[in-house]
Order: C-alpha cells, then sequence, then structure tokens
C-alpha cells in the first residue's frame, strides 16, 4: 500500500437538482463560478496527482466534451444508476488502480493552501484509514447546518456539529468490499472508521465555500476575489 496517494476520485454523477434550473441542460459540475466551471476549480486542487478519474451520470458528454483536450482522465460511467459516493468509488477502483486514494467532490471553490497537499502533507497511514480535509462552521460559506464533525485533540472524528467536511479526503478503500449494498454512501466506511478509531481530520487553512445551491454563486465569487486582492496587495 502505497504511503502516500497515487490517484483521485473526483464525484460528478450527481443530478445537481438543488441547482434549479442551472442544471436543466449541464451538469452542476460545469456550472461556472468567476469564469470557470466547478470541475476545472476541481481539478485546479488535483494538480498533477497521479491518475484522475471522474464519475459520470447526468448529462455525461457534456463532461466529456468539456475535458476532451485532457488525456490524462479517465471516466467511470453510472450511466444507468447513480452509485452514490461508496458504490461509485468501489466501481472505480479498477480504474484508480491505487490504495488508499484521494477523493473529491466537484461543488466547491477553495483558497489558501492546496486542498490535497494539506491531506498528504498530514496523512498518517499506520494510525489512518481516512483523512478528511474540514472547515469550521463560522469559515463554511455557502453552507447550511450545524456542521458533521468534532475533533478529538488526537485528530479523531466523531458525529456532531462544529466541523464541516469539505469534499476531500484520504481514504483506504479496503472496506468498500465488505458493504453487500451496490448503492451507498462513504458515510457507511466513515462510521465503521469513526468505531475503530480510525478517522482522522485535518482543518483546511484557507476558504471554502460550498456550491450547493444559485445563491452561493457570488459567495463563492467574492471568495475567490478576496483571496486575488490578499495575493496583490
Amino acid at each position: 500500500m502505497a504511503a502516500k496517494p497515487e490517484a483521485v476520485m473526483l464525484f460528478a454523477a450527481g443530478l445537481g437538482t438543488r441547482m434549479g434550473p442551472l442544471t436543466a441542460h449541464q451538469p452542476k459540475p460545469l456550472i461556472k463560478v468567476a469564469g470557470r466551471t466547478l470541475l476545472d476549480h476541481a481539478l485546479d486542487q488535483v494538480g498533477t496527482t497521479g491518475r484522475i478519474v471522474i464519475n459520470l451520470h447526468y448529462l455525461p458528454d457534456l463532461i466529456r466534451k468539456h475535458l476532451s483536450p485532457r488525456r490524462d482522465i479517465l471516466f467511470s460511467d453510472e450511466t444507468e444508476t447513480i452509485l452514490e459516493t461508496g458504490g461509485g468509488l468501489r466501481k472505480a477502483l479498477p480504474l484508480l488502480a491505487a490504495n488508499p486514494v484521494f477523493t473529491m467532490n466537484t461543488d466547491a471553490v477553495w483558497t489558501g493552501e492546496n486542498a490535497l497537499s494539506q491531506l498528504a502533507n498530514a496523512w498518517e497511514p499506520a494510525r489512518m484509514d481516512a483523512l478528511l480535509l474540514l472547515v469550521p462552521r463560522e469559515r463554511a460559506t455557502g453552507h447550511r447546518g450545524s456542521g458533521d464533525f468534532q475533533i478529538a485533540p488526537d485528530g479523531t472524528l466523531t458525529r456532531g456539529p462544529g466541523l464541516v467536511y469539505t469534499g476531500a479526503q484520504i481514504i483506504k478503500t479496503d472496506g468498500l468490499t465488505d458493504i453487500a449494498e451496490p448503492v451507498f454512501s462513504l458515510n457507511s466506511l466513515w462510521d465503521r472508521m469513526a468505531a475503530n478509531g480510525t478517522l482522522h481530520g485535518v482543518s483546511h487553512t484557507g476558504g471554502w465555500c460550498d456550491v450547493g445551491r444559485p445563491e452561493s454563486i457570488p459567495l463563492a465569487e467574492a471568495l475567490l476575489n478576496e483571496a486575488i486582492d490578499v495575493r496583490t496587495r
């Protein structure tokens, strides 16, 4: 098993129904924020991280066309059924050909330190089965709710209000084969890891915006513009 992940899974199969008319004719990852698609913002965080796999379901040909200039991306087809994050990751394992792997959602924008680099720098495979990148609730721009996890001094996570999952993580994939259901969320695996004390988290040091609704787009653009202003002062 590699000490640091050599592949990344980008989740892009969702219907994006919370985006309303914006996803009537395009998948959510192709919605533009500050002139660039959400998918391209996610790929900025991926950089040159080994093998890249993207799962597809809703209007998949549009995503394939958008990424056609790139020859370094593989696609995991979920055209018949959306398998959710757990089922989708399990289906993509032959393409990823790695363990552990990064996974990342494609409905957020980031500022500050690169998300995957921060995870890689904090990854300790001897004591972690997953490492989630989190932000405090007060810095979770565009996010609704009270948070997902609480973190102990040793970095282990339990469920509860406080820190918000950003959609980026490193995860060992061994436990996926133990889940019988074809369609399931990675929450099932996280709960097992939490019970074993192997679910860990680290706080993102920069900004993050959840772009899950139309009203979050201007918030995301403001966050990005603020980061540009800080860099140019």
